[in-house]
């Protein structure tokens, strides 16, 4: 198989270097991460200023890697429109240091980097870790997404396939299984502080209450509750964003209805 590898940590992040040490043991894999940390920037792409892709070997010999000086969703873009000669069987995006869960989807690089794969009919996986310090032990985390791996390239996967992967940081025999499972879109894990300097003037800065949820009443299916009770958490994304109901809807209502502008118009 072969692989494209992209993260939100930046390209000299040890996560990435996991990633790609375990994915070798299934195929082929070219990487192309930002050149500095992305985290947060979602499905951004650069617009105003011309990108370039910096070749960087220490990756090994056997993997064709660049440094980017754009956004996840840059990295797969370009590394599917012109870098890659070959199509890529799967896009991961990580190994992210710290989760991606419910509103994540709405911010994080890792996973828009998966989401753009997606939109070039590529099935795409993306990878983070329930870390967010150093020191980081690669070993449990490695072993763990290649046991999870081996299932998941068992079977043939559509083109559509979007997956988020969240991985607990216990060594595997800690582990309490694999959970499919919703994002849960109810919890509100980022919040503005304020802060003052010494001038008096007021700041605020977004601070992450992940390590602050433990009283927080979680849906028992929830990404974020098996995450914490010890499962590595996969979540199938629908890149679908067009609610075909409420289409149907406002047709009858606007389309077909000749008092309506869009009734006088048909």
């Amino acid at each position: 198989m072969k692989f494209l590898v992209t993260n939100d940590d930046g390209i000299f992040a040890p996560g990435v270097a996991a990633l790609v040490e375990t994915l070798q043991h299934f195929g082929e894999v070219t990487v192309i991460c930002p050149d500095q940390e992305r985290s947060a920037i979602s499905h951004s792409i650069t617009l105003r200023q011309p990108i370039k892709a910096t070749p960087v070997t220490f990756f090994g010999q056997h993997v064709q890697a660049y440094a980017l000086n754009g956004t996840p969703a840059d990295c797969v873009k370009l590394g599917l429109e012109v870098i890659c000669k070959e199509r890529p069987d799967f896009v991961f995006s990580g190994m992210n240091v710290g989760p991606n869960l419910g509103r994540d989807l709405y911010y994080s690089g890792t996973m828009a980097g998966a989401s753009e794969a997606v939109l070039h009919q590529i099935p795409a996986i993306s990878v983070s870790l329930d870390r967010n310090e150093e020191p980081i032990q690669y070993a449990y985390p490695k072993e763990l997404l290649y046991d999870l791996l081996e299932g998941l390239f068992q079977r043939k996967w559509g083109k559509g396939l979007n997956a988020n992967v969240n991985l607990p940081y216990l060594q595997k025999k800690m582990v309490k299984g694999i959970a499919v499972v919703p994002m849960d879109m109810t919890i509100d894990r980022y919040h503005y502080v304020g802060l003052n300097d010494p001038h008096g003037n007021v700041y605020y800065w977004l601070k992450d209450h992940w390590n602050q949820l433990e009283d927080t009443v979680l849906a028992d299916d929830s990404d974020y509750a098996k995450l914490r009770e010890g499962y590595i958490t996969v979540t199938p994304i629908d890149q679908q964003r067009s609610n075909r109901k409420v289409m149907e809807r406002l047709e009858r209502l606007l389309v077909n209805k000749p008092d309506y502008i869009g009734g006088l118009t048909q």
